[in-house]
């Protein structure tokens, strides 16, 4: 039985923040484990210019603990809207901090108000995004009501996602946190310049964990968790060795009170131990020897950057994740709260 692992440091291409007091509570657990992260944008008000990047940027490395500064980069995106300039698209590929535009459905998730009402609104703005090779983050839903919330993925796929690649074939394009068999199939199928991240609670959980003794806010999240066929065609693809999948975590963290509400916030806190879960998905899966590829290797290339050089060790130690942790003024609660993890990170 394998008790250490050894893998070049990973990075999380999907990262969720927030920002002030709650930023510096959550951003240790992923600059610990992670060299760089994807950010996204889904702040009050939206991050829609290369300037207000910037100064998200500068408040997230100035939130950094002194011993972890110099070790973490984050990579910033824009937030598409209906209006969003095509200059507003030259000028972050200008400013080499903005790494990619993350595109929200109004309506989809948390924060999304602002979104896109109608693709076809965007078209000049991914028009120059295809022109510059600045990737378009997708999260891909459709919010018309009729559509069943567990079809909201495959759906999406049909309406817009297709259509999109045959009218902008070189848009390189990331589908964020896939759920379904339906999306692993399109990513297989399609150009080199489609991808898609993977996040560690999708590969863990299916939909019967919403109701595992009760309702179980904390393991609610968008897109929602899927039925067992699926997760078992998410942990296929991601230990596959496919260049095209890679980690996001999506960590979303959100406050007790927003969880455990009448209209409880979607998302999962993963940070405190996502490199270490990824690890027991792909130990179970029988393909450890994949796990550096997927975390490590497959999204530098995809984003075009260089892979990190350093390295972080994992052993085979079980722990126990807190019942609670602090967020802002309040708590969170971790996934896996109070129970335990059989793989840690050597700190």
């Amino acid at each position: 039985m394998q008790t250490t692992i050894m893998l070049t440091r990973p990075d999380d291409w999907h990262l969720h923040l927030r920002d002030g007091k709650q930023m510096r509570n959550v951003l240790p657990d992923t600059a610990r484990q992670f060299s760089r992260a994807i950010i996204m944008p889904n702040l009050r008000p939206p991050i829609v210019t290369v300037e207000m990047a910037a100064a998200y940027r500068a408040r997230i490395l100035a939130a950094l603990p002194v011993s972890l500064q110099g070790q973490f980069e984050p990579l910033m995106t824009l937030y598409l809207t209906d209006d969003t300039p095509p200059a507003e698209i030259k000028r972050a590929k200008e400013s080499g901090i903005v790494h990619a535009v993350k595109l929200y459905p109004a309506g989809a998730t948390t924060h999304s108000d602002a979104g896109v009402t109608d693709i076809a609104r965007c078209f000049s703005a991914l028009d120059r995004m295809e022109q510059l090779g600045i990737p378009l983050l997708v999260h891909g839903e459709v919010t018309d009501s009729m559509v069943d919330v567990f079809d909201r993925e495959k759906v999406f796929i049909e309406r817009v996602l297709q259509p999109l690649t045959q009218r902008f074939p070189g848009l390189r394009i990331v589908f964020e946190h896939i759920t379904t068999r339906d999306a692993v199939e399109f990513v297989r199928a399609a150009s080199e310049n489609i991808a898609a991240t993977v996040t560690v609670h999708h590969l863990l959980l299916n939909r019967n964990a919403l109701f595992s003794g009760g309702i179980r806010p904390h393991h609610y999240c968008l897109p929602v968790l899927k039925r067992e066929t699926h997760r078992q065609a998410l942990i296929e693809s991601a230990t596959s060795g496919h260049s095209r999948f890679f980690l996001g975590t999506d960590s979303a963290p959100h406050p007790v009170s927003g969880k455990e509400s009448a209209c409880g916030c979607a998302g999962i806190y993963t940070a405190h131990a996502a490199i270490e879960l990824y690890a027991e998905v792909f130990e179970q899966a029988g393909a450890l020897d994949k796990l550096e590829a997927f975390a490590s290797f497959h999204g530098a290339d995809f984003y075009h950057l260089p892979r990190n050089i350093d390295r972080i060790t994992l052993v085979k130690e079980s722990w126990s994740v807190p019942e609670r942790l602090t967020f802002g003024d309040e708590f969170l609660i971790p996934l896996r709260a109070g129970e335990r993890v059989c793989w840690k990170k050597l700190t």
